[in-house]
């Protein structure tokens, strides 16, 4: 069934890391942070590659694209990141083709995520492929492949209940401060960050923790500004980050910083303090844990948060794979199409002649020449191509299709 996108795809690869083989310190290590994006762009064609995106999130750090050697993808992830390809060489995995194909849809079904049904995944997807896209890194296999799995993503969300209970790691951190602090409230919550994991975890904080006093505080003031004037909130300037952290009983952070933005100075060493970091590489230090009044948290920590529903979402995950499966079946078929377009178009220009000239008495009727409109005709010569390509999706001779295909014009006329 899939002969024609194991052609289309034969050297298309995903190169990657994540959590089941690695932990977050390493995952760190070869994480890509948004400002180096724009730096692999314009290298990649040292490394022999075109058309690509990466993914980079606290659970994992993936390249997908198309190159002759997975190692070219290897070493451009390399380029841009703190760590090494002999390193990453050791803890990566590498999917080709098909495989590689399938592990994309998984990924962003949630079905690899570090908790069952992540959702968050779908957006940071679109969020890197947007930006291939729009440096000329996406071909046009690439492009369908996305709108497939961003196709499956959305009708698995619908239609399943994958996404239900704890639906990311941000809602974790808050059922974890639900269960460190029960129902108390009149605690002050500080969130670092407010890119699109820190407005969910904000979002979340509103919802679920009512009756405590949350600030935010960005290293982009305009950011944080609008984030607390939104949900009526308390505006920090990243100058009095210190100030906030020391006064702070809970402290969330969900930056993308190369080096932590919260270590032992910033803390209060007095007070009972819940600090959870979200960030991959981390972005508190572990020097915090020098104070006897400090528990810190991080992503895998809140991985290992089973909840009621756990189960529930397990039980669908066969209703995701009949999904993946249809949306493959479809990219299948437009590898098909695509692999016999020179055919179908040589058949309409051949049945555009038809529609132009006498007909033949080879067809056994009256030679006439066609006057019926243009668009009637289109419609005719398109109902005529799509039978010839169902034809050949059935695995019918191309030749012969077309034949059958004038034929079919001929009679509609």
């Amino acid at each position: 069934m899939v002969s024609d996108c194991n052609h289309l795809f034969s050297q298309f690869f995903v190169f990657g890391i994540n959590y089941r083989k690695t932990d977050i310190e390493t995952r760190g290590t070869f994480s890509v942070c948004p400002d180096k994006y724009q730096v692999l762009v314009n290298t990649a064609a040292q490394y022999g590659i075109e058309h690509f995106f990466v993914v980079s999130t606290c659970n994992r750090t993936e390249i997908f694209g198309f190159a002759a050697d997975p190692a070219q993808l290897g070493k451009l992830l390399c380029s841009v990141s703190e760590g090494n390809y002999q390193d990453i060489s050791r803890l990566s995995y590498v999917k080709k083709d098909m495989d590689a194909v399938l592990h994309l849809f998984r990924v962003a079904a949630g079905l690899d995520s570090q908790i069952l049904g992540d959702y968050e995944i779908t957006g940071q997807i679109k969020q890197a492929v947007k930006f291939s896209r729009s440096r000329g890194c996406i071909n046009a296999p690439l492009e369908r492949l996305i709108n497939e799995v961003l196709h499956a993503s959305k009708k698995i969300r619908t239609e399943t209940s994958i996404s239900s209970g704890t639906v990311s790691v941000s809602f974790a951190a808050i059922q974890y401060i639900q269960q460190k602090l029960g129902e108390a409230s009149g605690k002050n919550i500080l969130l670092v960050g407010t890119g699109k994991m820190g407005t969910n975890t904000c979002k979340n904080l509103v919802d679920y923790l009512p009756g405590n006093t949350l600030s935010v505080v960005n290293r982009t003031a305009s950011k944080s500004l609008a984030l607390a004037q939104q949900f009526n909130l308390n505006y920090v300037a990243i100058e009095d980050l210190d100030e906030a952290s020391q006064q702070a009983d809970v402290i969330l952070v969900t930056t993308h910083s190369a080096t932590p933005l919260i270590d032992f100075s910033n803390i209060s060493g007095l007070k009972r303090q819940l600090l959870i970091d979200l960030s991959v590489p981390a972005n508190i230090d572990k020097n915090v844990m020098q104070a006897a009044t400090v528990s810190l948290v991080t992503v895998d920590d809140l991985a290992r948060i089973k909840d009621e529903t756990l189960l529930m979402r397990q039980q669908e995950i066969p209703k995701v794979l009949v999904i993946i499966e249809e949306r493959i079946k479809e990219l299948h078929s437009w590898c098909l199409r695509r692999k016999y377009a020179p055919v179908l178009k040589a058949a309409r220009l051949h049945l555009e002649q038809l529609h132009n000239t006498s007909v033949s008495s080879a067809y056994e009727i009256p030679s006439r020449t066609f006057t019926e409109s243009t668009v009637a005709a289109e419609d005719k010569i398109q109902k005529a191509i799509n039978g010839m390509a169902i034809k050949i999706q059935a695995g019918q001779t191309p030749g012969c299709n077309c034949i059958e295909a004038m034929n079919e014009f001929i009679s509609l006329s």
